[in-house]
């Protein structure tokens, strides 16, 4: 985990999307790359927010020291919210009895002097969580009545894109449209909402109208764009997962590599085979569609992806190549520096750049971090 490619995202986010702020989006422990060291990093580089998506990953940032504000907007009605009236939390509120529960936590805490922090979570068109356009109006009343009597502050609204990744859906617009009414009907009961947010990082790189005051960048904190037609911003990938070569042999013509023998060896070839498996989380559904990179070459993964191991295809025996050299304990890069890239990993398994960087897990997959240089 590089935190250098980390600082030089967000700050090139932050220098794009200026004057709107940065809430640098760290759930998931950072999208797998260490929520604490990520988080600190982040604000250093000029994030002005944090955010995740449960409570306890906020109350694990103050634990871990990190003061920022931070907004955490998954949690269960009947949880209990004291440590976010304790620490500072903004608590996003996805529906009309969050916000009751919310408001009764404030209550039974109003002598410590100061309102409990919420953000309005707005369903503008995702239909997965957000304030519904149902309950809007009561939502809208129990807020005011709340802000009126100085038991919550509405720091903001915010909602998410459902496909700002594609510059041809017409929902983004839509959903802008829907936002930006929701902001001028708090606007105009006396709710000040100063900060609100709905870009995500594909909106934040590609659209300047959708910016509002902050922007909400996940994945390309991280080094991803994942526009469907590349923004051009520079970003630096933060990540690059790599695992040893155990052992190399030779297979001869005829024989067959791995579960069930999908590979069968045309000539005799030599392989290597290297300690990283679906345990530890390659995806066994790309088994034969994926390579890696030993000391800058490329080699195919062949045969079935195993529980902890993998074998890669080093060329014919023939061919004096690269592969004539591999030996064990060389580095095989599966993606990041020195390998391909986080997307073409992700193409290779049938899913999203989103999902492979959570992927690695486990014990025996370590996570090394390069600290921000002096």
């Amino acid at each position: 985990m590089d935190l250098n490619a980390v600082a030089h995202n967000v700050r090139t986010l932050a220098g794009l999307v200026a004057p709107a702020g940065v809430m640098a989006v760290v759930k998931a422990d950072a999208y797998n790359h260490g929520m604490a060291d990520v988080a600190r990093t982040a604000v250093d580089a000029g994030a002005a927010e944090l955010g995740v998506a449960t409570l306890g990953e906020a109350l694990a940032l103050r634990d871990a020291g990190v003061s920022a504000p931070v907004t955490a907007w998954i949690w269960i009605v009947g949880e209990d919210l004291r440590g976010a009236a304790e620490q500072d939390i903004t608590l996003g509120i996805p529906s009309l009895a969050h916000l009751e529960a919310a408001v009764t936590t404030a209550a039974g805490s109003a002598e410590a002097g100061r309102p409990l922090k919420v953000g309005l979570m707005v369903d503008t068109g995702l239909s997965r969580s957000g304030i519904s356009p149902t309950e809007w109006p009561a939502a809208l009343d129990a807020a005011e009545a709340a802000v009126d009597a100085g038991l919550i502050d509405v720091t903001g609204l915010f909602s998410h894109f459902a496909s700002a990744d594609d510059p041809m859906s017409p929902t983004t617009d839509l959903q802008e449209k829907r936002f930006s009414a929701r902001i001028g009907e708090c606007r105009a009961r006396g709710i000040d909402v100063p900060v609100n947010h709905i870009a995500n990082t594909p909106a934040a790189l590609s659209r300047v109208d959708l910016r509002h005051e902050m922007v909400r960048p996940g994945v390309g904190i991280y080094g991803v764009d994942p526009c469907a037609i590349p923004s051009g911003v520079e970003l630096r990938p933060a990540m690059t997962l790599r695992a040893k070569v155990v052992t190399t042999r030779i297979v001869e013509k005829g024989e067959g590599v791995s579960y069930g023998h999908h590979w069968i060896a045309p000539e005799d070839h030599r392989t290597a085979v290297v300690a990283m498996g679906y345990a530890d989380g390659l995806p066994r559904a790309m088994s034969g569609n994926f390579g890696v990179a030993i000391d800058g070459t490329w080699y195919p993964q062949i045969g079935r992806v195993c529980m902890d191991q993998i074998v890669i295809d080093l060329g014919p025996v023939a061919d004096e190549g690269p592969g004539a050299a591999v030996r064990p304990g060389d580095w095989a890069v599966i993606f990041g520096e020195g390998g391909r890239s986080v997307r073409e990993i992700a193409d290779a398994a049938g899913t999203i750049d989103y999902e492979i960087l959570t992927m690695p897990r486990g014990g025996r997959v370590a996570r090394r971090t390069i600290p921000v240089a002096e």
